[in-house]
């Protein structure tokens, strides 16, 4: 028999966040990532670096003995928080969550070692709207080399190696230098999106593809929540903030009751999150109901993480409407998040059938 789960953060956990805060604080401004975004260089390598290499964080999910620190999915999971609340422009989410869980499916040790130690960027390329278990779209193996086109690539820019499903259902680990990858169009300025076009690319099989890949997007899904709590916490707080600083008639805009009801919603949608993304992170990390916990959290992530960052830029008022302001950047993040690894549609209708609810028949 299971006993409940503690969803409350362990000293470590807390003592990791208060590691990974006081780096964002420093190298990872506000500030920083709109200058960054307005430069067309949006991935920061000397973030990275530090995160990475500096604090050993591309290996969390790897085991002690392939290279990694042998952590849970509860530690990636408070990692995301923290990267969420700065909108960092890192891959970590795509590298050392995504293309990490999909080489231990495959127990490639080699490439998990080069991914542990930070100095290697994985991506899975398979496009960043793709839910677990949806059907997926490889690319043809020809005389031992790949051939095709795949869009919606996120962090493809970043990546030194590529992880490509073939139509011969393997998992193909692909140098970067021997795809093209083009830059596409994305609202979210922070997690860029690219297509990777193979002809003739050389590449050599880690494993199989489809237990590979849904292993790694409910992983994806599951801790992407927890990205989300950081944007909506961030969010909320900020606002918060700023009502109690900005005068109308000589007193606080937050002491108006409209707004005090407004952000008290918005506080417990928020508490609410904490425990969903708290749950799948748990359940990641101990096997234990863990496609029905992910399609909860996502199911609630999304939209909670969407209304808290609309609701921030609009009580912010003209200022939230600059592109100075930095709100602009979270609610981009939350919009492109609510379609990222299934949207929350998607993952209900999944929810639905894992607990065998039927849908309504029609009168």
């Amino acid at each position: 028999m299971s006993t409940q789960p503690d969803l409350l953060y362990t000293e470590e956990e807390e003592a990791l966040r208060a590691a990974v805060r006081d780096l964002l604080t420093d190298h990872c401004s506000p500030a920083d990532v709109l200058a960054r975004t307005a430069s067309g260089t949006p991935h920061d390598r000397g973030l990275w670096k530090s995160l990475a290499e500096g604090m050993g964080l591309a290996g969390l999910l790897i085991p002690e003995e392939q290279g990694g620190h042998g952590a849970s999915h509860r530690e990636a999971a408070v990692v995301l928080e923290e990267l969420g609340r700065a909108v960092a422009p890192v891959p970590y989410l795509t590298s050392a969550v995504v293309a990490t869980e999909a080489l231990l499916a495959c127990g490639d040790r080699e490439l998990l070692g080069r991914l542990a130690s930070g100095r290697t960027i994985g991506a899975l390329a398979v496009g960043l709207h793709t839910a677990p278990g949806a059907d997926l779209r490889p690319v043809h193996v020809e005389n031992g080399t790949l051939h095709g086109e795949l869009t919606g690539i996120a962090d493809a820019a970043a990546a030194d190696v590529l992880l490509v499903p073939a139509d011969d259902g393997g998992l193909y680990a692909v140098a970067a230098d021997a795809v093209t990858v083009t830059p596409q169009v994305s609202l979210d300025l922070t997690r860029p999106l690219a297509t990777v076009t193979l002809t003739g690319a050389a590449g050599r099989r880690v494993g199989d593809a489809a237990p590979a890949v849904r292993r790694a997007l409910r992983a994806a899904a599951g801790l992407l929540a927890s990205e989300q709590l950081g944007l909506a916490d961030w969010a909320l707080t900020e606002t918060v903030r700023y009502l109690k600083e900005r005068k109308q008639f000589n007193r606080p805009v937050g002491g108006f009751q409209a707004l005090k009801h407004r952000l008290a919603q918005l506080w417990l949608e928020v508490v609410n999150l904490r425990a969903a993304a708290r749950a799948a992170a748990d359940s990641l990390a101990t096997g234990e109901d863990t496609d029905i916990t992910v399609a909860v959290a996502q199911s609630y992530a999304a939209p909670v993480a969407v209304r808290t960052t609309e609701e921030a830029l609009q009580l912010h008022a003209g200022i939230g409407m600059t592109w100075e302001h930095p709100v602009h950047l979270y609610l981009k993040r939350a919009k492109a998040d609510s379609i990222a690894y299934g949207t929350a549609g998607a993952h209900r209708a999944s929810l639905a059938a894992l607990i065998d609810l039927q849908a309504p028949v029609p009168a």
